[in-house]
């Protein structure tokens, strides 16, 4: 159990890493879709051809992107979940998903079901109805040209998830002399190209099964309406704490749980999907379509991240003692700066999720409502931070159909309701946020700050020494840790280092919160643990 669990938070991790590279590229999509809108350039400047050839260009590497998205998951599921020699899993899961994919296909023309044979006009004349044509016709797609069914980032985890087994399981394999050369790393691709196609052929038979039970799912949640929405936005933050938010949120980002729809005959799966896609073919999918899928976006992030949270950083300042109000006063700066600009949350919600519940479940129930409140105003602001450059690219940039002016007026409601609960609360229930820890404790984190050698030898002694060290990764504001021992891992020590908390995650994993800088505290960590090896 305690090994399941510990794969599903670094299954959690390696999912990270494609969205890192998508919440950038929608960026890039979302400015150069404004700047192609003559709403908001002026006829004027939409007719400079060079100009807009360039915009143009912008929007199809990006659109690129977003339409490759299963094999960019099937990689870093791979990558991530390898013990080791971690590019030969990636470059196996390539194979492998070209394998896959082409195990469904063989299996589906097998069947008679070509891309003849499934469009609307075909589906109809044999008696469907104009819309069941149209559910059908989207459980198909083309996938790096193989016509084969819509797995979607579902199909590539699940290709990730398999070439990681065999990969763990046989690349250090030895084979007799006479093939010896095709021994070790080198048959990790071998087995792959072997085993893929026939999960294809298997998926083939069992995914119309699957693709019903999601397909219920999704009708659930729209069914639900804005109950289905706060459900999903309040466990989104309530899971924050294990890690396990990223599958909650990939889940409705890429699968048909967060919409489905049709663009030049094809199937646009996911919530991001589907805003993406409206931002890359303006006008082709209707504004009542592209509002149900940003209800799981960043839009309900808003009013939270740019207001809410820095408004509690500034309850949790007032609210320290005198004699640290200096300490907690840049720590709060940073966190609530971190929060307005990029809707990256951790370094504060950290400051009061462990200390206090009610604190965090008054957090996670005004998200809910936020997230309700934006879809009821029929707001449209996607990506998946929630900050400021979201709300100035994807909604005031996208122009009054957007009703970005929502978002802001709730937040200036937030803002006081934020600091007078969370102010509240900390006064009333002693809560030890930043600067009301014990004497002992506030003492030590006063100390003078530790110099980057310092405080990198410190973080590996908090971590139990480098003897207690086995794997080193980070996400966007933690540092992920497997450790041989838990009971060897210091809170002290780790939070004198700068740390925001500190969460055991399994009895070998453990999570420390640095904020956006953690890349940089990860590679320092593995620089030092290199030297002492």
């Amino acid at each position: 159990m305690i090994k399941l669990g510990s794969k599903v938070h670094d299954l959690g991790k390696a999912l990270m890493t494609p969205i890192s590279v998508i919440a950038a590229a929608g960026i890039f999509l979302g400015l150069a879709a404004a700047l192609q809108n003559p709403a908001v350039t002026g006829e004027a400047f939409t007719q400079m051809k060079t100009l807009q050839l360039v915009i143009g260009f912008i929007r199809q590497v990006s659109g690129a992107l977003f339409a490759n998205l299963p094999l960019f998951f099937a990689v870093a599921t791979a990558m991530g979940l390898a013990n080791a020699e971690k590019a030969t899993a990636a470059f196996s899961a390539v194979i492998g998903f070209v394998g896959l994919h082409v195990g469904v296909n063989y299996s589906l023309l097998a069947q008679g079901i070509t891309p003849d044979t499934i469009t609307v006009a075909k589906l109809t004349a044999k008696g469907m109805t104009q819309s069941d044509a149209m559910i059908y016709a989207a459980e198909f797609t083309n996938t790096l040209g193989i016509f084969t069914y819509n797995m979607s980032v579902l199909g590539g985890v699940l290709v990730g998830l398999i070439t990681m087994w065999l990969h763990n399981r046989f690349y250090t394999i030895v084979l007799p002399t006479a093939i010896a050369f095709f021994g070790g790393r080198r048959f990790v691709p071998i087995v792959t190209v072997l085993v893929l196609p026939i999960v294809g052929v298997l998926m083939s038979l069992i995914w119309p099964t699957i693709a019903m039970g999601i397909q219920w799912i999704g009708e659930l949640i729209g069914r639900t309406g804005e109950i289905g929405t706060f459900i999903y936005a309040t466990s989104e933050r309530l899971l924050i704490p294990t890690g396990l938010h990223h599958i909650i949120n990939e889940t409705v980002r890429f699968t048909p749980i967060g919409g489905v729809t049709t663009v030049d005959n094809q199937s646009i799966v996911g919530a991001l999907n589907i805003f993406n896609a409206a931002l890359a073919n303006p006008g082709m999918i209707p504004d009542a379509v592209t509002q149900q899928a940003t209800r799981f976006l960043a839009q309900g992030k808003i009013p939270v991240m740019m207001f809410g949270l820095p408004a509690a950083a500034l309850a949790m300042y007032h609210c320290a003692r005198p004699e640290h109000k200096g300490r907690v006063k840049a720590l709060m700066l940073a966190g609530g700066l971190a929060s307005f600009t990029t809707g990256i949350t951790e370094p504060l919600e950290f400051c009061f999720i462990f200390v206090s519940p009610v604190l965090y479940i008054l957090h996670a129930v005004l998200t809910g409502l936020s997230f309700v409140l934006m879809q009821m105003l029929h707001v449209m602001i996607g990506n998946v931070q929630g900050g400021a450059i979201d709300f100035l690219i994807f909604g005031v940039l996208g122009g009054s159909r957007t009703h970005w002016w929502y978002p802001l007026i709730l937040g200036i409601i937030y803002a006081p309701v934020y600091y007078f609960s969370f102010r509240w609360v900390i006064l009333r229930m002693q809560i030890k946020t930043p600067g009301r820890e014990d004497e002992n404790d506030a003492e030590e984190r006063a100390k003078p700050a530790q110099g980057t050698g310092e405080k990198t030898k410190n973080i590996i002694i908090g971590l139990g020494g480098e003897g207690n060290i086995t794997a080193v990764d980070c996400c966007f504001t933690r540092l992920r840790v497997k450790v041989k021992d838990m009971a060897q891992v210091q809170d002290g020590t780790l939070m004198k280092t700068g740390a925001a908390g500190v969460k055991r995650i399994t009895d070998t994993d453990v999570h420390v919160i640095y904020g956006p800088q953690v890349e940089q505290v990860a590679n320092l960590v593995k620089a030092e643990l290199s030297g002492i090896a």
